[in-house]
């Protein structure tokens, strides 16, 4: 049964404005100065499984991953990784 959870969730896309807000949020603390690092640090595991929940499978597993390394390293917050992700999502989707 889970694996049929795993599958299906899979195929799902997530709203743009959601993954939009998400990549803004991470954003922000790299405008904050010296307290942007540490807002970073609490930020980084929570966005790693937002994004895992959200593309789940294969896709959440490595891009959570990514997420949480992106939000950690110094200058990568720019990155915006669910927007990314969610194009290429839908691209897989066929839409």
């Amino acid at each position: 049964m889970a694996e049929l959870k795993t599958l299906t969730q899979e195929k799902t896309l997530p709203p743009f404005l959601l993954c939009v807000a998400l990549d803004l949020m991470g954003m922000v603390s790299f405008t904050i100065p010296f307290i942007g690092e540490f807002a970073d640090l609490i930020w980084a595991p929570l966005s790693a499984l937002i994004y895992f929940r959200l593309f789940g499978g294969k896709m959440g597993v490595f891009g959570g991953a990514f997420s949480f390394l992106e939000e950690v390293l110094p200058i990568t917050d720019v990155i915006p990784t669910f927007t990314i992700s969610w194009y290429f999502r839908k691209r897989a989707m066929g839409l």
